[in-house]
């Protein structure tokens, strides 16, 4: 399997997709046939598990002797990105201008869709600096996966106390911020594709007044990987839909953060509604 990565990575370098990272407002996966996705029901979804299985598998084991930091974090996400492309999925990505111009670090509050929001996003923006994520601590018990977790060194909550969530995100969000770190927050409870405004809270709009930084909204729709029935983080792919990330303009938060939180709040919304997403409870948000 490894080799047959390797083939597939070849078309694209890490070099040349950082290139055009920098150089562009965005990114559009390049199109192609999809002749065994069309033949083949279940296709795209065996090749992209199993290619992705055998990733994760070689990162654990580098993860475990020591030898995951940020730059192999990059070329992972990278090589998922290649991944997906392989099993027929296409990536829109824009708004990029929003993230080379912020030189100093802020806090990245984004919608949470699918697993592949945590896969992908570090090969867009540890292309510009450096970077941590919230993060569940139970992930760090998984097996496999919990070593990479671990290595990462990502700020994670427990939500099973929110007084002691916050303190933590706030304390040690403001010590990597201080450290030339960005932080992404997903304030979602759980992720899901449809987007629901009532559950998703102002964790990251607090970090950012306390760090005094400015927030950048993302909104995702990732929904090319569903959430399984019998395993959260395995279910089916779909070519046909595709992987949209934007970023909005960076800006300070004012007051108490209300205003704020509205504004990322209806960033997604309308970004969401654009791609033919799904929203619920409008009236909440």
């Amino acid at each position: 399997m490894g080799s047959g990565l390797d083939r597939i990575l070849f078309r694209m370098n890490i070099e040349k997709f950082t290139q055009i990272l920098k150089s562009e407002d965005s990114y559009y996966s390049p199109r192609k046939k999809r002749v065994l996705a069309e033949i083949l029901p279940g296709w795209s979804t065996f090749i992209y598990y199993a290619m992705l299985a055998d990733l994760i598998l070689r990162d654990s084991l580098m993860a475990r002797i020591g030898k995951y930091d940020h730059g192999r974090w990059r070329r992972s996400s990278f090589d998922i990105v290649k991944i997906i492309e392989s099993a027929g999925g296409r990536l829109n990505v824009s708004g990029l201008t929003h993230v080379s111009e912020n030189k100093e670090p802020v806090v990245y509050i984004s919608n949470h869709m699918s697993m592949i929001d945590t896969f992908i996003i570090p090969s867009i923006l540890l292309s510009f600096k450096r970077l941590t994520f919230v993060a569940k601590e139970e992930l760090l018990d998984f097996p496999v996966l919990g070593s990479i977790m671990k290595a990462i060194k990502p700020i994670t909550v427990s939500r099973k106390s929110p007084r002691e969530d916050l303190f933590k995100v706030l304390s040690e969000g403001e010590e990597y911020i201080k450290s030339g770190y960005s932080v992404v927050i997903f304030p979602q409870a759980t992720r899901s594709a449809v987007f629901n405004p009532a559950s998703f809270n102002s964790l990251g709009v607090k970090l950012a007044r306390r760090a005094g930084v400015p927030v950048v909204p993302v909104a995702l729709k990732t929904d090319f990987q569903g959430n399984g029935r019998l395993i959260k983080d395995m279910g089916p792919v779909d070519p046909d839909k595709t992987i949209f990330v934007e970023f909005g303009k960076s800006f300070e938060v004012k007051g108490n953060g209300s205003e704020t939180h509205r504004i990322i709040v209806e960033f997604i919304i309308n970004k969401l509604k654009k791609w033919g997403g799904i929203v619920e409870n409008q009236s909440s948000a």
